[in-house]
């Protein structure tokens, strides 16, 4: 593979890895904030939405106090020979960090849409609450949740800062395309930088197609409903 192509995996790797992660995380809180009555659910909701107002770079530098060697988990980990900073797997957890509150937002409002009734016919009817989740929230529900994994993907597509400050920009197993392109410009690299605005606005265009689509099909739901 060539040596300017690896960014390009690797920040799909992580993209792929921290949206999986959003969407057990995010649709699990959407779930239990939504349908549950949860003591201080604001403070809740607020704290899940804070990495989307912070600046990038600080909330890299959180993650740094926390896992770095001496931060509260980090040290724990290091006893058993365990590292996360500036490595692979910090570049996920950042993304993952930064993504979910777009994936946390979605499913919560996807989850909101679905119709009280339906649920309300389903338990008449002996269904369990799992059942109802998967049969009938899940389906009804799927197009915000579509719309969330989109924008999850993006945006863990374009981190740069928090990834920055945790993972670093090692060469072949931490630099994403962001970075990459980054450290193609600072070093005037111009053809391998327009290699990776080309990618980026490739993968954009598909992403916004996507949201786009998933939009179309929620509203196509909500008038089959009325």
């Amino acid at each position: 593979m060539p040596q300017a192509l690896v960014p390009v995996l690797i920040s799909l790797r992580v993209a792929a890895a921290a949206t999986l992660i959003t969407l057990l995380v995010g649709l699990y809180l959407a779930h239990l904030l939504t349908r549950k009555r949860i003591r201080f659910g604001t403070f809740w909701d607020t704290l899940i939405m804070l990495p989307m107002v912070f600046p990038p770079s600080m909330t890299g530098y959180l993650l740094l106090l926390l896992l770095g060697r001496r931060g509260a988990l980090g040290s724990l980990l290091s006893l058993f020979g365990v590292q996360i900073v500036f490595t692979w797997g910090a570049a996920v957890i950042a993304a993952s960090l930064v993504s979910l509150p777009l994936m946390y937002q979605n499913c919560k409002v996807a989850l909101a849409g679905v119709d009280p009734a339906y649920l309300k016919a389903a338990r008449t009817l002996g269904m369990d609450e799992g059942m109802i989740f998967r049969r009938i929230i899940l389906p009804l529900a799927a197009p915000g949740i579509l719309s969330g994994l989109a924008l999850s993907f993006a945006r863990s597509l374009g981190e740069f800062g928090a990834t920055l400050m945790v993972a670093g920009n090692l060469p072949g197993l931490t630099q994403t395309m962001p970075l990459a392109l980054f450290s193609a410009v600072e070093g005037g690299r111009t053809n391998e930088a327009q290699l990776y605005l080309l990618v980026t606005i490739a993968l954009s265009f598909v992403v916004i197609f996507i949201v786009g689509h998933a939009h179309r099909q929620s509203r196509a739901y909500r008038e089959k409903g009325r």
